[in-house]
């Protein structure tokens, strides 16, 4: 056993933490971040055995790459002193089996952290990994109620500590193949019983022995000997819930059967779909209301949950008109179809003019945007003979608006070729480049556009008429049936979802808005009766609500429900077709060509904001549930430690010391913040009227290069000292900023890459001067940032999958490839942005956000 002081390699123990079949565990430092971790060190049965060995450091890799905030990080594999160690990240809190020796928790409590342990099997599951091992003393409950899973991948190559007296079969294993035992017997799924090949339902089957267990004090399987547990998994059914717990809400009790299930293929189908139905039960009460109690058992289960084909979506009835009412009172809640069962991105769904089938555009398993039509009765999708594209707009006569070769340069926006095709597919005809967004007027002939001309974003009808224009954008404009309104969504700062509901009148009489501002606001449609607009919109982080609002800005809510819906639709006869949109953003740091890409995703929304000069640490902001309404500010190492919160707000460069983060306040004027990466308070840089956007420090780090504006006023580059002062400009107005990067200055410092009043790239010098254009773009390339030389640029052509990265130089003209991004999990991947390039090429950072959907059709919506 290590002692206190003692060293393993560069690790200096601090205090055992525990013991068991899987080694000690002890709090150690690790001197070179300045951090405690967890160091785990392996009993000399594995290490001794090179097969067993091989194997397990492999599945220990392979987790490795398992960045969630609902799973323990490994940091490292190692060997010193001929001991073989794990390091992981130290979870200061305890076991749920801890927890659970002060007794079940109370059902909300218990549906929460059932959640979280869902989302990180399914990030788990996602990367091939199964736990084979989960149970309670294999998850952590930290201090402020986070759940974590530990040891993903150890049980797989070995024995596992028991968890009681009798309760593991500790038969050693060199392999994963059928015919060998492995687990803790009490949450053993039947397949693991009878020593068959498993995957990731078998951890749903042990997910759901742990949820009985959190909710009544003792898993459902256990008996007094190993022998009578394993048959009982096999053979016997779980005590009804209600009998143990009365108050449990139905919808709660059918996840655990469902659960439970001795058939693997009666299970949910993924963690995913878990996780998403405890999620639901989670917006509601968990206590059951005694109308629900006392209705017969069919109206009991109609009203207290919607069962959908994938999982449970518990609905939650809000504001008036949203449950219609049978005889007697009792509300009829509404019903959801599932149609759609592949994995990726559902981008947008019209119904047809028969309001039975459906066309989407879907970019499935890594693939473009295509498009394809199904019939809301059915599960089966069928491809449009058409290009690669996504549908915009059905009209009433049946014909599509398409968007061809559409890529997206955000999450959100995307771009393309708009055209027009039968709904049959075959031949479409091209009319405009760059749409971003297209509807049919009523007459089926003149179309309503979104697109950008002269660095504004316009809504026409018809192209080539301005209705609307902002330096923002926006989006979703739908026609009114009478062809006097158009609707849309308004988005005040480019690439950012932020927005409203906006009204023009088409004959001229202005623009007015018609909702309030939603964090998340994206997905809209005029109503079955063309009285309102209902929309999707989030208050905070991406949990988006269907609501309804008319013309003069009257709202309500229509549906409120766990998950992130986005409106893609609504028929004649009052049917909406929903996406149910997974949203992740993910953060990725890959060495050279051919190495190994690391995540360093942390929450729900991670955007790398910049990175210290030799691309060692990171600077992001989390900018979803996570990050909270203010947003969050993190720092993290590129070795995969763990995030350190700086503050709120939004990040924008490091200093070339590594020891301030340069930040903007969400207020309006934006005012620049350093905050300290160590000990120290921060410092507002600025309070005046100017707006300050985008910033970065020059190589010296004792000045700050920003742009910004005043009201009423274009945009400047300004100079200003870190320790004060009055800013300089250095530009006339009208400088924009080139598209997916945060001024880039060259390593000299003498200059920065900008977009000129007509959108054309420029160098501009940083101590004031005239710019020069760069001519060698390709069409839709930008610049990325400096090459070290200061005459070179990486430059990428936006919306690209796989991105490629090529080296510009300026002088000659010679473009180098460089290398493809993408990620190793492409499913969902909506484009990849922003890039950072560490100038020598030695390393890159990028983010990339993904989406993945479910395409449903509710009924019964009011």
């Amino acid at each position: 056993m290590l002692q206190p002081g003692q060293r393993l390699g560069p690790y200096e123990v601090v205090a055992p933490l525990g013991a068991g079949g899987m080694g000690e565990v002890y709090r150690a430092r690790d001197p070179r971040l300045s951090r405690d971790v967890a160091l785990k060190v392996l009993p000399e049965g594995i290490a001794r055995d090179a097969e067993l060995l091989a194997r397990f450091e492999e599945e220990a890799r392979a987790t490795s790459a398992l960045n969630h905030p609902s799973i323990v990080v490994v940091h490292e594999v190692g060997q010193a002193e001929d001991r073989r160690f794990i390091v992981m990240e130290l979870v200061e809190g305890e076991s749920l089996r801890q927890v659970l020796a002060r007794g079940p928790l109370p059902v909300r409590e218990a549906v929460r952290i059932a959640a979280q342990v869902a989302e990180g099997l399914a990030a788990a599951h996602a990367h091939g990994i199964v736990h084979r091992d989960l149970k309670p003393e294999n998850v952590m409950v930290t201090r402020d109620g986070r759940a974590k899973i530990l040891d993903f991948g150890l049980s797989r190559r070995s024995a596992v500590a028991p968890s009681r007296p009798g309760d593991t079969l500790a038969l050693r294993q060199k392999a994963t193949a059928p015919g060998l035992v492995v687990g803790t017997v009490t949450y053993m799924s039947p397949e693991q019983v009878r020593a068959e090949e498993v995957d990731h339902r078998s951890d749903v089957f042990s997910f759901g022995v742990v949820l009985f267990e959190i909710l009544t004090g003792k898993p459902p399987f256990r008996r007094p000997t190993p022998a009578e547990t394993m048959a009982a998994v096999l053979t016997e059914d779980p005590p009804p819930l209600s009998n143990l717990l009365p108050s449990v809400p139905p919808a709660l009790e059918r996840v655990v059967a469902r659960c439970l299930e001795k058939n693997r293929e009666r299970r949910f189908h993924s963690a995913h779909d878990l996780a998403f139905a405890l999620e639901a039960l989670s917006w509601v009460s968990v206590s059951v209301p005694p109308e629900v109690t006392a209705l017969p058992g069919p109206r009991r289960r109609r009203a207290a949950l919607v069962a959908a084909a994938a999982g449970v979506l518990l609905l939650v009835a809000a504001g008036a008109g949203l449950l219609a009412t049978r005889a007697g009172g009792r509300p009829e809640a509404p019903s959801f179809r599932r149609i759609t069962f592949s994995r990726g991105a559902i981008r947008s769904a019209r119904f047809a003019p028969d309001g039975k089938t459906v066309v989407y555009g879907a970019a499935w398993e890594g693939d473009p945007i295509r498009l394809f039509t199904t019939q809301a009765e059915s599960p089966e999708s069928r491809r449009l003979e058409l290009p690669d594209g996504d549908v915009l707009s059905v009209s009433a006569q049946g014909e599509m608006a398409v968007s061809l070769g559409r890529r997206f340069l955000t999450l959100h926006l995307g771009v393309g070729t708009l055209a027009r095709a039968p709904l049959a597919g075959r031949a479409p005809r091209e009319l405009l480049e760059g749409v971003q967004d297209a509807d049919w007027a009523p007459d089926g002939e003149t179309l309503c556009v979104v697109r950008d001309v002269d660095g504004r974003n316009r809504l026409e009808l018809p192209a080539g008429t301005v209705l609307y224009e902002t330096e923002g954008w926006l989006s979703h404009p739908r026609v009114s049936p009478k062809g006097d309104l158009v609707a849309f969504m308004e988005h005040p700062l480019r690439w950012d979802d932020r927005g409203f509901v906006s009204v023009v009148d088409v004959a001229g009489k202005g623009k007015r808005v018609a909702s309030q501002t939603w964090q998340s606001a994206g997905g809209l449609a005029w109503g079955p009766d063309g009285r309102e607009i209902w929309f999707t919109g989030a208050p905070e982080g991406a949990g988006r609500e269907l609501h309804a609002t008319t013309p003069d800005g009257k709202e309500r809510v229509v549906l409120r429900v766990s998950g992130n819906l986005t409106l893609q639709d609504v028929s004649r006869d009052g049917r909406a077709l929903v996406s149910d949109d997974k949203w992740r953003r993910r953060v990725f740091y890959a060495g050279a060509p051919g190495e190994r890409e690391r995540e360093l995703t942390w929450l729900d929304w991670s955007y790398p904001r910049g990175v210290s000069r030799d691309f060692d640490e990171l600077l992001f902001d989390e900018l979803g549930d996570g990050g909270g309404r203010e947003y969050s500010v993190y720092l993290r190492t590129t070795d995969g430690g763990p995030a350190v919160k700086l503050g709120r707000g939004n990040g924008l460069a490091l200093s070339p010391d590594g020891k301030w983060a340069l930040t903007a306040t969400l207020a309006t004027p934006a005012q620049l913040v350093l905050l300290p990466t160590g000990t120290g308070q921060p410092r507002e840089l600025t309070t005046g009227s100017i707006d300050h956007r985008v910033a970065s420090f020059l190589p010296d780090g004792k000045r700050i290069l920003f742009g910004g504006s005043e009201a009423g006023q274009g945009v400047k580059l300004f100079l200003l000292d870190v320790e004060g002062g009055t800013p300089r400009p250095v530009t006339p107005e009208g400088v924009t900023f080139a598209d997916g990067v945060a001024l880039p200055i060259s390593p000299d410092g003498k200059s920065v890459l900008v977009s000129d009043p007509d959108r054309a790239v420029a160098v501009v010098p940083v101590e004031g001067g005239p710019a020069r254009r760069i001519g060698d773009l390709l069409g839709g390339e930008v610049p990325l940032g400096w090459g070290s030389d200061s005459r070179s640029l990486w430059v990428v052509r936006r919306g690209e999958l796989p991105a490629r990265v090529a080296l510009l130089d300026l002088e000659s003209g010679k473009r180098t490839p460089f290398r493809e991004i993408l990620p190793a999990d492409p499913a969902g991947t909506a484009s990849v942005n922003p890039i950072l390039v560490r100038p020598d090429g030695g390393a890159v950072v990028y983010g990339t956000p993904q989406i993945l959907s479910d395409l449903y059709v509710v009924d019964g919506l009011r």
